[in-house]
């Protein structure tokens, strides 16, 4: 774990292998529970959902995330987004959401995201927090450093793995950036030149080790092999546990049946996994007790602690998982020093509008607020109230800047709780990038819709087409493997790629195989998307017509598994 960047963690042991679960990579990184054991669930594209419940039918559609409240079996859908496959969800220390795309090389903050939706339009998304340079796909899982077993340096630090292409966890510094956030990388933490390695989700133990589930399959696509495919490994799971041996482990903090007392003393500490752990204790007990203890224990907290605050938060999350919250705490947590507590603050308020009163005078105050994260949790929180309610707030909202994190959700709050439909601003109509004319033309198109498409070719090679290097996507810019032969790009569209290969002078190890698309798309549209590709992003070339890839494909339909690079230049060599 050294943060020079010259080695990565000092001790790795494998505390469990072989284990038979195909389905361990859509466990927790799928769901988790907020501060108030609210779970958070995850859901793909191409889905509709309709669930009856006691407060009515809740609908979703096509990619985002519910929360159900357990303590009163209460769901909603509190993010309607156009992502294909959410497969990570972490919260910070301070209660805020975020969310990893496995389609795409993508980590988001959820909250802008959380405005109250209207069925089957998408929610404003959230700004991209990864830079360029160390974006990786598909990822999987989500974890924040909080372990003093780690070096002080790294705490709150963003952890994700990734389970093609680049085989290991990064690590990401959080840094705040104004109202949102962004994050620099700090080093890959984890990485393994097993090809098999899938590293799918992690979590700090109570020692403050690390443990790092390893799915370990040849094959993980959906897509491009099927389900029953004997090679499907079903026996070489693996579990890694992480250490610093320069720095002692963590003393378990008691929770299983310790006294309340101790779990109050247990939300002082550093580990966001104690603190979890013990909220979840606690929810279990009589509420009238705990609360009468959390009023005591609050009552003696240091004032003068750099840490007061978030000791109060602690235990106002406390109260918010008893469904019985303490409104005298939550109004002085409104009015907190720390604009981390009083966004915190907001959103418990958002959810305890049952037993809390004037909601909606304190979310006014909320929306005036010096902070821009503080306003923008009052606007989303007013975008689940009653139109007469939550537009006073939202009026408020109006008069203080809207930045950029701001200002799409709150134009489509303001749209949604009047009942109308929210579209971005008009940018106009877009213009074809291409001199293309007549039949050729109209192949650029239709191979553009293709190109964007869910899992199709810009999953991968980015729509500016400059591929993912730390992922080992190749570009298709500039490149004579699609400018050059024809009939060698053909081929390998058709039949699929896999093994090394150099593009622009930059070696790929070719781990991940290019999808053989014979079988999905048909010779107009193969002709389509690779006439685009080769007359986008910089390239010119001929274009590519629907006869060509037919005698092609004739030629090619007996051969058997991948093209490897080698065999597609032994039969057309590279232009010179």
């Amino acid at each position: 774990f050294d943060t020079d960047g010259d080695s990565r963690a000092d001790s790795v042991e494998i505390v469990l292998s072989g284990f038979d679960d195909h389905d361990t990579h859509h466990a927790h990184s799928a769901y988790t529970a907020d501060p108030s054991g609210a779970v958070y669930m995850g859901e793909g594209v191409f889905l509709r959902t309709n669930v009856e419940t006691s407060y009515g039918t809740v609908r979703g559609t096509n990619g985002g995330f519910y929360r159900y409240n357990p303590q009163r079996r209460r769901l909603e859908r509190t993010a309607q987004l156009s992502i294909p496959n959410p497969w990570g969800i972490a919260f910070d220390r301070w209660g805020q959401n975020f969310f990893a795309e496995t389609s795409s090389p993508n980590v988001r903050w959820m909250m802008p995201g959380t405005i109250k939706p209207m069925y089957g339009e998408p929610s404003p998304m959230p700004d991209n927090l990864i830079e360029q340079d160390h974006m990786v796909r598909p990822t999987s899982g989500l974890e924040f450093v909080s372990s003093r077993h780690f070096p002080p340096e790294v705490q709150g630090d963003m952890l994700i793995n990734n389970t093609i292409g680049f085989l290991g966890t990064k690590q990401h510094q959080m840094i705040e950036d104004g109202t949102g956030f962004t994050t620099k990388h700090r080093q890959d933490l984890v990485t393994s030149s097993d090809g098999n390695f899938r590293p799918v989700d992690m979590e700090f133990a109570p020692d403050g080790s690390l443990y790092l589930v390893d799915w370990h399959n040849v094959l993980i696509g959906h897509m491009q092999h099927n389900a029953r495919d004997p090679l499907r490994d079903h026996k070489h799971g693996r579990i890694y546990r992480i250490t610093y041996p320069d720095r002692p482990l963590v003393e378990p903090a008691p929770v299983a049946g310790a006294s309340t007392e101790q779990l109050l003393e247990n939300l002082t500490l550093p580990e966001y996994r104690t603190r979890y752990r013990t909220r979840r204790e606690l929810r279990g007990r009589n509420a009238t007790e705990v609360r009468n203890h959390i009023s005591e224990w609050t009552a003696n907290l240091d004032q003068n602690d750099p840490q007061y605050e978030h000791h109060l938060l602690e235990a106002l999350w406390v109260t918010w998982g008893l469904n019985d919250v303490d409104e005298g705490l939550l109004q002085e947590l409104l009015e907190a020093n720390d604009h981390r507590v009083r966004a915190a603050a907001v959103r418990v308020l958002r959810y305890t509008g049952h037993q809390v009163e004037g909601q909606q005078k304190l979310l006014i105050q909320a929306a005036g607020d010096d902070h821009g994260r503080v306003r923008l949790e009052a606007i989303v929180a007013a975008s689940w109230l009653p139109e007469q309610e939550g537009l006073p707030v939202l009026s408020e909202a109006a008069k203080h800047p809207l930045d950029r994190h701001i200002a799409p959700t709150f134009n489509a709050a303001m749209a949604h709780i009047q009942g109308t439909s929210y579209m971005p601003p008009e940018q106009g109509e877009e213009t074809v990038q291409t001199d293309l004319e007549g039949t050729d033309r109209e192949l650029y198109e239709l191979g553009e819709k293709i190109f964007s498409r869910d899992g199709s070719c810009e999953t991968c090679h980015q729509p500016n087409g400059k591929g993912l290097a730390a992922s080992g996507f190749p570009p298709l810019a500039g490149t004579d493997w699609v400018t050059g032969d024809p009939e060698r790009l053909i081929k390998l569209v058709l039949k699929g790629m896999q093994g090394p290969l150099e593009v622009l002078g930059e070696q790929y190890p070719g781990q991940v195989p290019m999808t053989p698309f014979g079988g999905m798309l048909n010779d107009e549209e193969v002709a389509a998307v690779l006439t685009y590709v080769r007359n986008s992003f910089g390239n010119e070339a001929d274009p590519i017509n629907p006869e060509t890839v037919e005698k092609v494909r004739a030629t090619v339909q007996d051969k058997e598994g991948f093209y490897t690079p080698q065999e597609l230049l032994d039969e057309h060599p590279m232009e010179e």
